[in-house]
C-alpha cells in the first residue's frame, strides 16, 4: 500500500534555511510531523503545492549546500517509510550520509545540536539509537532514575557527570509526569489547609551585636559539651519567653472556630531543608530546657534530617513554627502557617550593614531581619508587634535573656 500525505509548506524559493529550521509540515491520517533541515543552504526547489499530496519517497525540496565554503551542491529532503519524517537527503556530496533513526532522537539531536551523520550508530541497518546519541554527547542513559509514565509522556531523566566529584544532575530530555508522595504529599496538604487561614505580615530588623559575641564566647563552651551551637537554639529560647508573655500564639482554633485552645508546651517546629524536602522537625517542651539542652537536641534532629530518619514523632505536635531562609541567602519573606498553629517566624541571615549610634555616628552594625505571619482571626498586629519587640529586646540584649531563664 502507497502511503500517503499533504504537506504545508513554511519556507519558499530563494529562503536561507539553517540546521533544524523548519522546512513544512507532513501530515497523514495518523498524525502530523514537522519537518526540518538537516544543512545549512538556499531552498532551490519545492516539489509540492500547500495541500497537495506527497507519496512517501518522494522528494520535498531542493536545498543548495555550502560545502567547507568551496562549492554548492543540490540535496533533497525525502519522505522516509517508516517514520514519516525526513532522512538525511540523497545527495551527489560523498561526506553526506542518510541518517536512520526516530523523530524523538531528533528532537534530542535538535535540543544538543548535534549533526546525526557524525554520530556512530549501532542500530538494524545503521538506524542511530537513543543510546548511540547519549553515549556521542557522552551522556549515561540510567534507567534507575526513569520514572514510568504513559508512553505519550515517557522520558528518561539522564544523569551527567558534572564535576570531578561526580557531582550527578537530572537533565530532562522531554516532560516527566512524577506522582506526589512522602514529605511532598504531606506538604501539598499542610499547604491547602494553610491557605484557608487569613494572614498577616510584620516584619523588623533586630540589631544583635552583642548577640553576635556573646554566641563566639558560648560556642568554645557548648564544644566542651559535644554540642554545635548555631543562633538557633538561644532564638528558640528567646521566642520560648516571648509565648509566656503572649501564648494567644502558642494557641490554635479547634475545627469549629468556636473555641481558642491555649497550649501549655511550647514545641517549638524548626523548617529543615533535607534530602526529603522541606521537614518540620519539632523541639518539645522548650520552657523546660536550657539553651544547651535545645542545642543538643537540634543537632540530633539535622542530623536524623539529613540521613532521612525523621520519625512521626519528631515532626508531630508544634505549636510554633521558626523557618530560617537566612541559610540560602534570603532577608525578607512571608512565610505561611502550619495549621492548626495560629503563627510562624521567619528569619533572614545576619548581615553587616552601617547603622547610626546614639551620638549621630555611623558604626557597624549585625543586623536580623525577622518576618512574621499571623491568623488574622485571632491575632490582632499589636499583638504580634509586642511579641516580636519581647524578642527584640532578649536578642540585641542577650543579658537580659539570662535574667529571665
Amino acid at each position: 500500500m502507497t502511503l500517503r500525505h499533504k504537506v504545508s509548506r513554511f519556507v519558499k524559493v530563494g529562503d536561507k534555511v539553517q540546521q533544524f529550521d523548519n522546512i513544512c509540515e507532513v501530515q497523514s491520517d495518523k498524525a502530523a510531523v514537522t519537518i526540518t533541515s538537516r544543512y545549512d543552504g538556499v531552498v532551490k526547489r519545492l516539489y509540492h503545492e500547500v495541500d497537495q499530496t506527497a507519496l512517501v519517497g518522494q522528494p520535498l525540496v531542493d536545498i543548495d549546500v555550502e560545502d567547507d565554503g568551496e562549492s554548492s551542491n543540490d540535496t533533497s529532503l525525502e519522505l522516509d517509510t517508516e517514520t514519516s519524517s525526513p532522512n538525511i537527503p540523497k545527495t551527489d556530496v560523498n561526506q553526506r550520509v542518510k541518517v536512520l533513526t526516530t523523530p524523538a532522537v531528533r528532537r534530542i539531536a535538535a535540543q544538543f545540536k548535534v549533526d546525526l551523520s557524525t554520530v556512530k550508530s549501532t542500530g538494524r541497518n545503521g538506524r542511530i539509537l537513543k543510546e548511540d546519541l547519549l553515549a556521542h554527547l557522552n551522556i549515561s542513559s540510567d534507567k534507575s532514575n526513569e520514572v514510568p509514565v504513559p508512553d505519550s509522556t515517557q522520558v528518561t531523566a539522564v544523569p551527567i557527570s558534572v564535576t570531578q566529584a561526580q557531582a550527578r544532575t537530572e537533565v530532562l530530555i522531554e516532560d516527566r509526569t512524577v506522582p506526589v508522595t512522602g514529605f511532598t504529599k504531606a506538604m501539598v496538604k499542610s499547604m491547602t489547609e494553610a491557605m484557608k487561614i487569613p494572614h498577616f505580615g510584620y516584619c523588623d530588623e533586630y540589631e544583635v551585636s552583642k548577640l553576635v559575641q556573646s554566641r563566639d564566647s558560648l560556642k568554645t563552651i557548648a564544644q566542651e559539651h559535644g554540642i554545635k551551637l548555631t543562633y538557633m537554639p538561644i532564638i528558640i529560647k528567646a521566642v520560648s519567653l516571648g509565648l509566656t508573655s503572649f501564648p494567644i500564639l502558642n494557641s490554635s482554633l479547634d475545627n469549629s472556630c468556636d473555641n481558642i485552645i491555649y497550649k501549655a508546651s511550647h514545641n517549638i517546629g524548626v523548617a529543615m531543608d533535607t534530602p526529603n524536602g522541606l521537614v518540620v522537625p519539632v523541639i518539645k517542651n522548650v520552657q523546660n530546657k536550657n539553651i544547651l539542652e535545645i542545642a543538643r537536641e537540634l543537632n540530633v534532629l539535622q542530623d536524623k534530617g539529613s540521613q532521612g530518619q525523621l520519625g512521626l514523632n519528631d515532626l508531630s505536635g508544634g505549636t510554633f513554627t521558626i523557618s530560617n531562609i537566612g541559610i540560602v541567602g534570603g532577608t525578607y519573606t512571608k512565610p505561611v502557617i502550619f495549621p492548626p498553629q495560629v503563627a510562624i517566624g521567619a528569619l533572614g541571615k545576619i548581615q553587616v550593614l552601617p547603622r547610626f549610634d546614639s551620638e549621630g555616628n555611623v558604626v557597624k552594625a549585625h543586623i536580623l531581619t525577622v518576618s512574621w505571619s499571623a491568623d488574622h482571626r485571632v491575632i490582632d498586629g499589636v499583638t504580634m508587634a509586642r511579641f516580636s519587640n519581647i524578642l527584640k529586646r532578649y536578642l540585641e540584649n542577650p543579658y537580659t535573656l539570662i535574667l529571665d531563664l
